[in-house]
């Protein structure tokens, strides 16, 4: 599963959220499913930031973000994205698609 969190950050507070989107990276990448991720900033527009993570699955990538470091330490920071959806399942030749459905049959 592929996560893509952007942000629109002004260049006066670049550095800073460069700090606090490194901090964020470890605390996420120390989680159980995380495979890799990358921090990027936009080469035409140095306001714009992106922070990817790859995980083993969606469940791996939801019992991260519940966990309680991850609430405290990163949460905040992702509140910041742009709103927008994040989550993409990773699509490879001939793989079989997510389809929507309930989740629950309540």
């Amino acid at each position: 599963m592929l996560v893509v969190n952007r942000f629109r950050v002004p260049e006066p507070e670049g550095e800073r959220f460069r700090a606090d989107l490194e901090a964020v990276y470890d605390v996420l990448s120390a989680r159980a499913g995380f495979v890799a991720g990358t921090i990027g900033r936009n080469v035409d527009d140095p306001t714009l930031w992106v922070l990817t993570t790859t995980w083993d699955n969606v469940g791996a990538y939801r019992r991260a973000l519940s966990s309680y470091d991850v609430k405290v330490e990163v949460v905040p920071l992702l509140s910041r994205a742009v709103d927008e959806p994040s989550a993409f399942e990773i699509v490879g030749r001939g793989t079989v698609l997510n389809t929507p459905s309930t989740r629950s049959l309540g």
